[in-house]
């Protein structure tokens, strides 16, 4: 009796867990944008009255006052939804900045040919290097305090080198300080790194990789990939 009750209840549990669809997604991120941002939600809508209305005084200039207000229509929404997604960007950033973890948590989210190994090395005092494989080459991503991360990157820019061969090996500290860089700014470092890789180079190397045996301590409490995403935010940030 008991397994049947076990059985049941399994699928009620999936269920329950499902993804919400695309348009509470995009409610939850606007709860999120209003609470954090007040202006932004009406400043995305101002920006499309405004577009739409210009294509209505074109109308009624040439006397086409029905063509060209159905033109703008999807023109003003798609200009108020770019200024939206931008805004849920910036909030997305604000949320993560200074939390442990932060720049896993854009890491994972990078579009495109791009592979992540979160915390290749650590030290106890909870300083971490991710391993990012893409086109341009390995770049080593540091998160922690910038005089510790010197030598964890140095370490592991050496053990890469050993499989990378001629790839090249780019190093990174994430941080509002000299010499690093902002949260906000970590993707599109990422992206304008030149491409010298093919898909299949990437694919070889990413095996080369995983095959180097793993070194790392482990960092006191929970593990550095941890920093919250608002439910709603996720997969917003872009490239």
């Amino acid at each position: 009796m008991a397994k049947k009750g076990s059985e049941s209840t399994a699928p009620a549990q999936g269920k329950d867990k499902k993804e919400p669809g695309r348009l509470k997604q995009i409610g939850m991120v606007a709860k999120v944008v209003h609470r954090q941002s007040p202006r932004s939600i009406p400043l995305a809508a101002g920006v499309a009255v405004l577009v739409l209305a210009v294509f209505v005084v074109i109308g009624i200039w040439t006397g086409s006052w029905i063509l060209w207000p159905l033109t703008g229509l999807p023109i003003a929404l798609l200009a108020g939804f770019i200024i939206f997604t931008r805004s849920a960007q910036r909030v997305q950033y604000q949320i993560l900045d200074g939390q442990i973890g932060a720049g896993a948590a854009i890491l994972d989210n990078m579009r495109g040919n791009w592979t992540t190994e979160f915390a290749v090395t650590a030290n106890r005092q909870q300083d971490v290097v991710h391993r990012v494989v893409g086109r341009p080459g390995v770049v080593l991503v540091g998160e922690g305090d910038p005089n510790r991360l010197k030598s964890l990157i140095a370490s592991e820019k050496k053990r890469v080198s050993r499989v990378a061969l001629d790839t090249p090996i780019y190093d990174y500290k994430v941080g509002n300080g000299e010499d690093q860089v902002p949260l906000a700014k970590l993707q599109r470092t990422l992206v304008k790194l030149p491409r010298t890789l093919d898909k299949k180079d990437v694919t070889q190397l990413n095996y080369r990789l995983r095959a180097l045996p793993a070194k790392m301590q482990m960092p006191k409490g929970p593990m550095p990939k941890n920093a919250k995403v608002p439910r709603g935010l996720r997969g917003q940030s872009g490239a």
